[in-house]
């Protein structure tokens, strides 16, 4: 049962950013294991459940994140991260994207929201189709996302855009890539069990644009898997 990060937790990502090497990380790593990596797997693994009981039809999965990088792929990059997070997707899988809600938790903020990680160009060209045949529809979206005050619509536009739908639909219909996010600072209901209860409502708002790009991945409403 998920009871909360901790101050504690916050304070081992300011650490491990300041920190990062691997005897620091050695000496600490106990802190990770009970105050990151444990609330991290058990917060996600109550959204998981409930999602997957309100849900079955998506088939979802979890995927929760590891402190440490893999040294062959560093790049430069020092050997820990220093933020964590989760993701649920579907595990009927697909090469032209994967659509995933998300949980990230950073030292100077926490966020949570929607994206679909990979998309390629036949993707977006197939949600713009969406949005030619049905522009009502994705109307209706866009309007719930900009009536409530938490969750912010962020993308990469095209150098050259690929049409004009309206101001509305435009920063959609316009993007390469984009993703629904909400950002918070690392206090409130971060330490407390109530974290589980705002995470889940934001999202089951999310759950229509994660059909919605679903169907654009898919070309069709995604294959439901069988329960």
């Amino acid at each position: 049962m998920f009871e909360g990060f901790s101050r504690e937790s916050v304070d081992f990502l300011w650490n491990i950013r300041f920190n990062n090497y691997r005897s620091w990380y050695q000496e600490h790593k106990e802190e990770c294991r009970r105050y990151v990596d444990g609330p991290m797997k058990a917060l996600a693994a109550q959204l998981l459940d409930t999602l997957s009981r309100e849900h079955p039809e998506m088939g979802l999965v979890c995927k929760v994140s590891r402190i440490y990088r893999d040294t062959r792929r560093l790049y430069g990059r020092p050997p820990y991260r220093d933020c964590m997070w989760f993701s649920i997707f579907s595990q009927v899988r697909s090469p032209e994207g994967q659509t995933s809600f998300y949980f990230e938790l950073a030292p100077e903020r926490y966020s949570c929201g929607l994206g679909c990680w990979g998309a390629t160009s036949q993707t977006m060209a197939r949600l713009r189709g969406i949005v030619d045949r049905d522009p009502r529809r994705v109307e209706g979206l866009m309007r719930q996302l900009e009536a409530q005050g938490e969750f912010q619509l962020e993308s990469r536009p095209y150098k050259r855009p690929k049409g004009d739908p309206g101001p509305l639909l435009a920063p959609l219909y316009n993007s390469r890539y984009f993703s629904i996010n909400c950002d918070r600072n690392c206090e409130g209901e971060l330490f407390t069990p109530e974290l589980y209860d705002q995470v889940l409502s934001g999202f089951r708002f999310l759950v229509p644009w994660y059909n919605f790009l679903q169907e654009a991945v898919w070309d069709q409403k995604q294959p439901q898997f069988s329960v």
